[in-house]
């Protein structure tokens, strides 16, 4: 099969070329935290050096440990045992989608990757919308009416993938809603694959964030990293925790075996910086509540600008994403410039203008929509020291880097709906 980039990334890429060239961007489709890595833990890097063995393919015993006790913290019992360790959750879920087999029930909209991985293992991905502010969980009746249809037609549906928080909408789904999932999945003797990757970056404390092996745990495995919480993407390590009983033997010894085929084992001064993370001593657990602070506040004055031009957008709840949709401007988008779906809309927006968004057919949604992912996270600043300076400052929307930013969406904004020639004029 063939196989392309993935959406993010070609979008960073396309913006990095435009940079080289000297083109203004707006740099909103790619979703890296954009911040520094904290002190502690490059000193946890450089202590773990001398870590040069592959060590057990499941990971690290000291960080299988951590991240034991990282879930236990969240009222899921976990014994060490049970997690497995891989260079980024990403990395896991492929091989635990081999592992399970089968089409895989997914949330529309949702991440990129979940079905671009499910067709490299060879299946299908099954899309079922999900509910009004319900982002990452499809919603529950629809998904069983979508399971029971497929297999009525031959296929065969084995898995659901869930995000909470979600990634592209930003927002947290309820209790209620997680519960009525995870009845469904065993109903439907579904395995469940939670990504709770931003579950540390709910902007509001008071918001709970529920996982479906709360309900369902003898079938739910839960994955996450510290690419997003602490902004180390590039160091990639990931965890997931696998069930008790037999469903979590048979998926642990499938998910050793292809680690041990693809990436033998985590690398291992990463494993020990991570080990500590995971450990969440104060110096971490300070740098993610200054984070999802910073996350919170400028993920709102975006959400503001958008709603201030008739977009309509869910308050973001969590991480740096919100998912305006834009089905008010389509009469003029089609007669000013031509646009009708959401690609066009995104290809406008890069091309003529600098900003780089993703639109909802690359999650999984029909090609017409008029939404699109927005991340906030690349407008912190593009030096180092801006950076932490946007995690101390009481009102980071101020600085005037990110003041630029927040201007230049408006200049952009006001340019497809006025034409060209006010843009300029800003620009010029």
């Amino acid at each position: 099969m063939s196989v392309t980039v993935s959406a993010t990334l070609a979008v960073n890429e396309a913006l990095v070329r435009r940079r080289r060239q000297g083109l203004p961007v707006l740099p909103m489709g790619f979703g890296e935290a954009g911040l520094p890595v904290i002190p502690v833990m490059r000193d946890a890097l450089a202590a773990g050096g001398g870590q040069n063995a592959y060590g057990p393919v499941a990971g690290l015993r000291e960080l299988r440990e951590a991240a034991a006790g990282y879930w236990r913290r969240r009222n899921l019992e976990t014994d060490p045992d049970q997690v497995v360790a891989g260079p980024g959750s990403k990395p896991l879920l492929y091989a635990l989608l081999l592992g399970i087999g089968g089409d895989v029930a997914i949330a529309a909209p949702s991440w990129v990757s979940y079905a671009a991985q499910t067709q490299l293992v060879g299946h299908r991905p099954l899309f079922v919308p999900t509910l009004p502010a319900q982002g990452g969980v499809p919603d529950p009746g629809l998904l069983a009416e979508a399971v029971t249809r497929a297999r009525s037609d031959g296929r065969d549906v084995r898995a659901v993938i869930v995000t909470s928080p979600d990634n592209p909408t930003g927002t947290v789904a309820s209790r209620g809603t997680v519960r009525r999932l995870a009845r469904v999945a065993r109903e439907l003797d579904l395995v469940v694959v939670s990504d709770e990757i931003y579950r540390d970056l709910v902007h509001d404390p008071a918001t709970v964030v529920h996982s479906p092996a709360e309900f369902a745990p003898e079938r739910t495995v839960v994955t996450t990293g510290l690419s997003k919480s602490l902004a180390l993407g590039g160091w990639r390590i990931g965890v997931a925790r696998l069930p008790e009983g037999d469903i979590g033997r048979r998926l642990r010894a499938d998910l050793l075996g292809v680690a041990s085929e693809i990436w033998s084992s985590p690398a291992g001064p990463v494993q020990r910086a991570a080990a500590y993370a995971f450990g969440e001593p104060a110096e971490i657990t300070d740098s993610i509540a200054r984070s999802r602070r910073l996350h919170g506040i400028v993920a709102r004055a975006v959400a503001d600008r958008f709603a201030a031009v008739g977009a309509t957008v869910v308050a973001p709840q969590a991480a740096f994403y919100l998912y305006p949709d834009f089905e008010s401007w389509r009469g003029f988008l089609a007669a000013d410039h031509g646009v009708t779906t959401g690609r066009g809309l995104a290809g406008l927006l890069l091309e003529r203008y600098g900003m780089g968004v993703l639109p909802a057919v690359e999650f999984g949604e029909d090609a017409g929509a008029l939404r699109m992912r927005v991340a906030t996270s690349l407008l912190y600043g593009d030096t180092e020291a801006q950076r932490h300076t946007a995690l101390a400052a009481g009102d980071p929307t101020a600085l005037p880097w990110i003041r630029a930013h927040l201007d230049r969406l408006d200049e952009v904004l006001d340019g497809v709906r006025g034409g060209d020639r006010a843009l300029s004029a800003a620009a010029g």
